[in-house]
């Protein structure tokens, strides 16, 4: 009997070591579903693991066959025929989470505010970006704010701070904004924080390539758009919890 509970122990063990993240679907029920608790709070999913309802490519009321659902995911699998996806629905102030899976040198994104007054959805919408830290050609990293702001120095590593797991395991992002401030987590460790519309956000703003955009980070509500023109990701448990501001 000792025996048999010490077993019993050391596979739970491994399963529980097993986990790439906080919000693990093995261990949080079912992936693409809410819990009681997540519903009782206001939770939504905003994919079923079925279908693409509530998705479209950006300006249109379809989607190109690039992006497929495959095993529960929203799979990019050609990026040559994907392009941006965005929600059906607008939202200002919000808690969004999702798991994302990345190709060897693959880049996306997670876009947020969109708009249509411009030909792209970067053009509007400040992006967190997402790739393979490792092998992406581009120099901004998995977690920050395209070009606008990053992680600061890990003392542990002497490096960008970097909470991504490799390629071809999953990874959670928690991406909070809000009137008061905005916060990039990935895999339960926080990256940085900003303010929409404040004399820092502005002055980077003003800097960089979106600067010469008049539409970038104009608005307080929009779309959220995935990326898809840059390597295969694939995405699952992509649920949105509504913020109200302060008063």
């Amino acid at each position: 009997m000792k025996k048999t509970i010490l077993s019993a122990l050391a596979v739970l063990a491994l399963a529980l070591s097993s986990c790439s993240t906080r919000n693990c679907a093995a261990c949080h029920g079912q992936p693409n579903t809410l819990s009681s608790r997540e519903q009782a709070a206001g939770w939504k999913l905003l994919f079923n693991g079925k279908d693409t309802a509530g998705w479209s490519n950006f300006k249109t009321n379809t989607i190109r066959s690039g992006w497929q659902v495959q095993d529960g995911t929203l799979a990019c699998v050609d990026p040559k025929n994907a392009g941006d996806l965005v929600t059906s629905e607008q939202f200002d102030w919000f808690e969004l989470e999702l798991e994302y899976n990345i190709s060897r040198a693959g880049n996306s994104g997670i876009m947020y505010h969109v708009t249509d007054d411009a030909k792209s959805v970067w053009a509007t919408g400040p992006e967190f970006q997402l790739e393979d830290n490792v092998e992406a050609h581009d120099p901004v990293r998995c977690g920050w704010l395209y070009a606008l702001y990053e992680p600061p120095v890990d003392p542990k590593t002497g490096k960008t701070l970097d909470a991504t797991k490799p390629v071809g395991q999953w990874n959670h992002i928690r991406l909070v904004i809000s009137p008061e401030k905005c916060e990039h987590i990935i895999n339960g460790v926080k990256y940085f924080e900003y303010v929409l519309g404040s004399d820092d956000f502005n002055s980077r703003v003003a800097k960089s390539k979106f600067g010469k955009m008049k539409f970038f980070a104009k608005s307080n509500r929009g779309y959220l758009s995935l990326q898809g023109d840059h390597g295969q990701v694939s995405f699952r448990n992509i649920k949105i919890h509504p913020i109200s501001p302060k008063k």
